[in-house]
């Protein structure tokens, strides 16, 4: 028998697919917005170190905004701001280590932006984790974390912004990342549940915060091509592209833009709304981030 005579003989092993944009490919993707629509603006984006945060991060940089971007990880901070200096030549990233878990930590961080940039004008709360597992096996520390991140931490942020908008007497907007909630999310039922408390707290504080002329609205991501699908098994993964009639996964700045248009003038008149950017999978298609289960497979796969 023949003897491979060196490694490169030697099949290798098929790599899963890591999800997500590189920076250089957020600093040049297409945008459709003029690139000062946020000029002289601060925007303070949570979890902007990684994924959907890193993608508008270098969106609102590139729209011309001042980025404060913050999260548990000072490394990944530091490698955002880092690469829209190297990337689009802007000195324009503020870092902010902290969790969103705690409020005295989202007080502190909406002080710092208010210390260092004299504003705030948009708030996006974009921080936020789940993991795929069986509702009937989560565990009571598993279920708390996924609460207290996805719902707490994004009511402790909102506050904080709030109450410094409406000490200075000057307007502002929230726009916070959801998901879909519509139809349930089975294998996910923690950020579901999470999620769905954002959507209504957001609805009812648009609402209350109306006289302080404080806009409050979300954002609800289908399957998008993001660092979080890494997550999830990877044939699992494969399949979230077939879970819209698009059969087609969203990308970073089909999230970011849809951000940047509720937080600009163009949506000055829209409070209280949950904007869906999906491919249309909440009204048809089916998201197992577990791998669909031999009960639900009817029919042809």
């Amino acid at each position: 028998m023949t003897q491979p005579t060196s490694l490169h003989a030697i099949p290798a092993e098929p790599q899963p697919k890591r999800w997500g944009y590189t920076m250089e490919e957020l600093a040049s993707a297409p945008m459709v917005f003029r690139d000062d629509l946020y000029a002289g603006q601060v925007v303070l984006v949570s979890g902007g170190g990684g994924g959907f945060g890193r993608a508008m991060t270098f969106l609102f940089a590139r729209l011309g905004a001042t980025v404060a971007i913050c999260g548990r990880k000072p490394e990944k901070l530091a490698e955002t701001a880092d690469g829209v200096r190297r990337l689009l030549g802007r000195d324009a990233v503020i870092t902010h280590p902290m969790t969103i878990r705690d409020p005295d930590q989202c007080t502190a961080l909406i002080d710092d932006v208010w210390r260092r940039c004299g504003r705030l004008d948009l708030l996006v709360n974009n921080a936020g984790g789940q993991y795929p597992q069986a509702a009937i096996d989560f565990t009571p520390k598993g279920w708390l974390a996924v609460i207290d991140t996805n719902l707490n931490g994004t009511w402790y942020m909102m506050q904080a912004a709030a109450r410094r908008w409406r000490d200075a007497g000057v307007p502002g907007s929230i726009v916070n990342i959801v998901a879909n909630v519509w139809r349930g999310m089975p294998q996910v039922a923690h950020t579901c549940a999470a999620r769905a408390g954002v959507i209504y707290l957001s609805k009812t504080l648009s609402t209350e915060w109306a006289p302080l002329k404080i806009r409050v609205n979300c954002v609800s991501p289908g399957s998008i091509n993001s660092e979080g699908l890494n997550v999830y098994d990877p044939a699992a993964a494969a399949q979230f592209e077939k879970t819209n009639p698009m059969q087609t996964l969203g990308d970073a700045y089909d999230v970011g833009q849809a951000v940047a248009y509720l937080g600009a003038a163009s949506a000055k008149f829209v409070t209280g709304e949950v904007l869906v950017v999906d491919g249309g999978n909440c009204q048809w298609g089916d998201v197992w981030p577990a791998g669909k289960p031999d009960y639900f497979k009817v029919g042809a796969p």
